[in-house]
Parts: structure tokens; C-alpha cells; sequence
């Protein structure tokens, strides 16, 4: 029987855990954990630091954003990945290609993320590219919302057969504003129809096969006056009219386009009471204390199902698989090509 988890996903100093984050990992509200490149050497450090935090807390979710280009905090050990733009190259011309390329680098990340100890990486990226964005970019698959359906569903299926859940992010989609919200808050102003035919169509086809969301700090001010991630008419659709089922993730609350909600604790708040089951706090320990405190006795099962349930796959095992050989071989020549 699956047990609730802690509504609270936070981060470590360094590599390697130390006394007071160890004591701080024991409290209940705690529910996971999220490395950053600050916390990694190579895959094997991860493997080992993964392994003292589950001596702590088994339950714990652990999680990294590894989607690709930019956005890869390991690195070494595992395959350099492409960034989705690049996974989407040459769709036009050959799309059944493209689309078993993306199937295969979710299902190479889910392998290798596994291998490492991890649960799940914040990944797929189903943001719309619009042109303008100095966050999402190449981070998204395309400025098609049809083709980032079509490639997310493919990535999706990947990271499922590698036995790892899938999160996309940000919804209902942060590509349509220049503003990056870690800096600053975005408004979006375009009207819910024109966001519906757009940004939202991927969130929209794929709600019921996504395993977690992650929302974004924007405003649409056609529809709610509230970024997206505070916003119980967000957060409502999501759930009522898109049918999602799924784990809610609030972007970091640490972030600029946070800080609209108040203090810390009050953020956290905002976060869950809008509909989120857990709250990320990152970069800031005193604000992560906080955050703890006011989330004292929110707890959630739906979290708890995202820990990765199959025996886990070995690094060290992973070339002699074919497809890994293929897998890799193809990604990494992307990557070198990449701008």
C-alpha cells in the first residue's frame, strides 16, 4: 500500500551530504530531493550520494532536470543529450525517424537516470517555441504545437519503457512570452482561445499519459491574475477538464516570478491550496526551513507513485544492450553538432 509522502522537494550545498542536511532530510514534510550540477562529479558519485540519502529516507523521490543541451546537470558517465529542438532536426522530411529518435532518447535518459539511483528527471520540455523566449528556446521541440504533441508523446513513451515516469513542463506553456521567469514575472495577455489552439494543445493531448505537470510562473491575465502555478483555475483545468491525474510540481519558489505570492511559507501555501501536491524550494536554505515549517502535516500519495519500481538497470551494463549502443552512438554525434 502505497504510504503518503511529504509535500516538500528541496536541494543539497554539494556532492555529498552533510550533518545538518541529513537531519533536515528526516523531517516529514520532506518528500525529495533534486540535484543541480553543484551536487555532481560523475555518474558514480550520484550513484554513491542517491544511496546515502536512501539510507536516511528510502521513500524519498530523487529527481534532476535532464532534458538535454543546456538544461543537463550530469554529464559525465552518461550520454551528452541533445536539446529537444535538436532531437526534433530533419521531422519534416522523415518524421517517422524523428519520432523513433525521440522515443529512443526517453527511453536512453529513463535508462540511465534509473541507473543512477534517480526516480525521474523533470523532462519532457512541452513548451511551444515562440520565438521569443530567452528561457524555453531550443529547449522546445518545436513552434508546431502539433509536432511537440506528436515528439512528446514519443519521448514519453521512451522514458515509460525505461520504467520512468514522465513530467512535462510548463504548463499551460511558457514559450509565448520574452520574460524569463526565473529573473522576473511574465505576463502572458493572450486570450484563453488563443492559448487553447497553441500552448495548451500539447498539455491538452498528452494530460492523460503525463505522470507529473509542472506549471509555469506566468500570468495569463486573460484568465487568471495569479501565475499559473497559484492559480486554482489553472490548476482546476488541469485536473476537470483535462482529466489529469497526476502529481502536480510547483516550479522552483525560490524563482523571481514566485516571490508575487508572498513570503516562502506563504508561496508554499499558495502552491498547494491552488492544487499542487508538492513544492519545490531550491538555492535558499533559510526559505527552505521556512517552507518546511508552514507545510508541517501535507503530505500526498500521489507523489509516492512516482518512485521508480523496477529493479534498476547498471551503468556498467547498459553498453552491451544494442539499442543503448545505437542510442548513444546517435544523440551524442547530435550533441557535438549542436550550435
Amino acid at each position: 500500500m502505497t504510504q503518503p509522502l511529504g509535500s516538500v522537494m528541496l536541494d543539497l550545498e554539494g556532492p555529498r551530504l552533510r550533518p545538518e542536511e541529513s537531519d533536515m532530510l528526516k523531517r516529514p514534510e520532506v518528500g525529495g530531493v533534486i540535484l543541480f550540477s553543484r551536487n555532481i562529479e560523475d555518474a558514480q558519485q550520484v550513484q554513491a550520494l542517491c544511496a546515502a540519502i536512501r539510507r536516511l529516507r528510502p521513500d524519498l523521490l530523487l529527481a534532476i532536470d535532464q532534458e538535454g543541451g543546456r538544461v543537463q546537470r550530469l554529464r559525465a558517465g552518461v550520454t551528452r543529450l541533445p536539446a529537444m529542438a535538436r532531437l526534433a532536426e530533419g521531422f519534416d522530411s522523415d518524421p517517422q525517424a524523428v519520432v523513433q529518435r525521440c522515443q529512443d532518447a526517453g527511453w536512453l535518459l529513463g535508462m540511465e537516470m534509473a541507473a543512477c539511483a534517480l526516480d525521474l528527471s523533470f523532462a519532457p520540455v512541452l513548451d511551444v517555441d515562440g520565438g521569443d523566449s530567452t528561457v524555453i528556446g531550443d529547449r522546445s521541440f518545436s513552434t508546431d504545437p502539433r509536432v511537440v504533441s506528436l515528439l512528446g508523446r514519443a519521448f514519453i513513451n521512451g522514458l515509460h519503457e525505461a520504467g520512468m515516469v514522465a513530467v512535462g513542463k510548463h504548463f499551460p506553456g511558457h514559450g509565448g512570452v520574452a520574460a524569463d521567469s526565473h529573473h522576473e514575472l511574465p505576463v502572458d495577455s493572450r486570450p484563453l482561445e488563443a492559448l487553447r489552439r497553441h500552448d495548451l494543445l500539447p498539455f491538452a493531448e498528452l494530460a492523460g499519459e503525463l505522470d507529473g505537470v509542472m506549471p509555469a510562473h506566468v500570468v495569463y491575465s486573460a484568465f487568471d491574475e495569479r501565475p499559473a502555478g497559484f492559480s486554482r483555475s489553472w490548476l482546476g483545468l488541469l485536473r476537470e477538464e483535462l482529466g489529469f491525474k497526476g502529481t502536480i510540481f510547483s516550479d522552483d519558489l525560490g524563482m523571481a516570478g514566485a516571490t508575487v505570492a508572498g513570503t516562502p511559507g506563504e508561496r508554499a501555501l499558495a502552491a498547494l491550496e491552488a492544487g499542487c501536491d508538492m513544492v519545490l524550494i531550491c538555492n535558499d536554505r533559510a526559505a527552505a526551513l521556512e517552507v518546511l515549517d508552514a507545510c508541517e502535516g501535507r503530505a500526498s500519495k500521489r507523489q509516492a507513485k512516482l518512485r521508480y519500481r523496477r529493479a534498476r538497470p547498471s551503468l556498467e551494463a547498459l553498453p552491451a544492450l544494442s539499442r543503448w549502443r545505437r542510442v548513444h552512438a546517435q544523440l551524442e554525434s547530435l550533441a557535438d553538432t549542436s550550435p
